[in-house]
């Protein structure tokens, strides 16, 4: 029997934000996967457990002891629109625990059924959007981008009915918390100033712990978010990574990337990528990400005002303006440098962000597959171009902008390989490629098949390491797979 000490600090501290739920019993539960890795980090010894008792634990079959099932309200934009009541409609918090680290992280169930907050949704999910979550965060995990991860996967034995019947599954998401600027909006909303006060509180000591008790605390909580966003955001924009769907309610304020629905990775550089069904203007895509962050977080902002300067909120508005106009220069700041670091420069010069900007302007220009642009990039440290030059129309395309590269490495401290070698540390070779990702869950989905995805979260583990056998893994998509790709929601 598998033991997990629970507990229940957002339940006890925050009694008006969440609702009382049961899960659904799945007719028959079966493990799809167990993170043994990630249960290790989180003290849990599962080596006298079996995979069915594993299965029916993580799918809400059984109750683990010392549980006790949540729902968590919330509210949130939604593209823009204001929904005042959201809470989770499909999934549940079992509770707290502490990890070999002392941190607190949640354990939640995804797709366990429905809930208070379900509306009209059945509150389930379909196995090839909960093993999306899987891949996507162990890629995240492996690229040292803040996220959620699947401690497991649990096959239900039953239907979900999207456009045509689906096999269900549920999801054991693991997270620093649940907290989100949504959960902020529902009482800020309300006008419940108290519950405000008590939230804050509550997520200053669980994530900022060094601003509790201070004055000013809650103006400074407004600017630790946006540092954590900044840095997220540009690590993301580095990875090609497109969320898909940043609502507010999908912002989370300990700096994890949360909710991977219609997420993907992408291949070819181009800053209108959109790949979410749903997003029908692009308001989401990739280029769009860092102001929408900064638009995510003017609204955690207002929702701060009558805690920043209680006798008169509107007294906080150019305090917390300032933050928030502030996000940019951050942002930017951060993504330089991780630039600097994947062109490989010494030092820090006027000219790094213009040159920045024109080596992503040419591979926009013509299409290059951004992931393997800025790995190749690492060959022409070494005087190896041939990789590099075979992603575009001709080698004089790139011969400019790569004398303005040479030129900035003028004096070189730093050996040519030893260059390349901290280069190909940033810039990884294996990301989860939409192709190899839909050929994973189909596989999974439709004939009971793990092996494809078991094969590709092996090769995601070490995303920065070349080996061989896996060269598949680091080639985007013929076009004709690429072209319309599009991700779904999955509800």
């Amino acid at each position: 029997m598998i033991r997990i000490a629970f507990d229940h600090s957002y339940a006890r501290d925050l009694p008006d934000a969440w609702a009382p739920v049961r899960p659904d019993t799945p007719p028959a539960p079966e493990l799809l996967y167990w993170n043994a890795e990630l249960a290790d980090e989180l003290g849990l010894d599962a080596s006298q457990a079996d995979e069915n008792e594993l299965a029916r634990l993580f799918s809400g079959a059984d109750i683990p002891e010392g549980a006790q099932p949540i729902a968590q309200a919330y509210a949130g934009h939604q593209f823009g629109g204001l929904s005042p009541s959201l809470g989770d409609g499909r999934a549940l918090l079992l509770g707290e625990i502490m990890d070999n680290n002392g941190q607190r992280r949640d354990i939640a169930l995804k797709g366990s059924g429905q809930t208070p907050f379900s509306r009209r949704g059945d509150g389930k999910a379909a196995a090839g959007p909960m093993l999306r979550e899987l891949i996507v965060g162990e890629a995240m995990q492996a690229l040292g981008i803040p996220t959620t991860r699947a401690l497991a996967v649990t096959a239900t034995g039953e239907s979900v009915h999207r456009e045509r019947p689906l096999p269900g599954a549920v999801l054991a998401r693991v997270a620093a918390s649940h907290l989100r600027v949504g959960t902020f909006q529902y009482f800020a909303i309300r006008g419940e100033t108290g519950m405000l006060e008590k939230l804050a509180d509550y997520t200053i000591a669980r994530h900022y712990p060094e601003l509790a008790g201070q004055d000013g605390r809650h103006l400074a909580l407004l600017a630790a978010v946006a540092e954590r966003q900044a840095a997220l955001i540009a690590r993301w924009m580095h990875a090609g990574f497109i969320h898909g769907v940043m609502n507010t309610d999908n912002m989370a304020l300990s700096g994890e990337t949360i909710d991977y629905g219609p997420c993907a990775f992408m291949d070819a550089h181009y800053p209108g990528t959109v790949f979410s069904s749903i997003d029908h203007q692009g308001r989401y895509s990739y280029g769009n990400q860092p102001a929408i962050a900064q638009w995510n977080l003017a609204r955690f902002a207002e929702t701060l005002l009558p805690l920043i300067s209680p006798a008169d909120p509107a007294a906080a508005v150019p305090a917390a303006t300032e933050i928030v106009e502030g996000f940019e220069e951050q942002y930017q700041r951060r993504w330089l440098e991780q630039a600097r670091r994947k062109l490989g420069l010494e030092g820090e010069r006027d000219g790094d962000q213009a040159l920045a900007d024109d080596w992503l302007v040419l591979l926009a220009a013509h299409g290059v597959d951004h992931t393997l642009a800025w790995r190749y990039l690492a060959d022409e440290a070494e005087g190896k171009p041939e990789r590099l030059t075979s992603l575009f129309p001709s080698p004089d395309t790139l011969a400019p902008w790569l004398k303005q590269w040479h030129a900035r490495h003028v004096p070189r401290t730093r050996r040519p390989p030893d260059i390349a070698a901290a280069m190909r540390r940033e810039s990884p070779l294996y990301i989860p490629r939409n192709h190899l990702v839909e050929e994973a869950l189909d596989a999974a989905s439709e004939r009971g098949d793990m092996k494809p995805a078991l094969k590709l979260l092996e090769a995601l583990r070490q995303p920065f390491t070349e080996r061989e056998g896996l060269e598949r893994y680091a080639l985007p998509a013929e076009p004709e797979l690429a072209e319309g790709y599009r991700t779904f929601c999955g509800t």
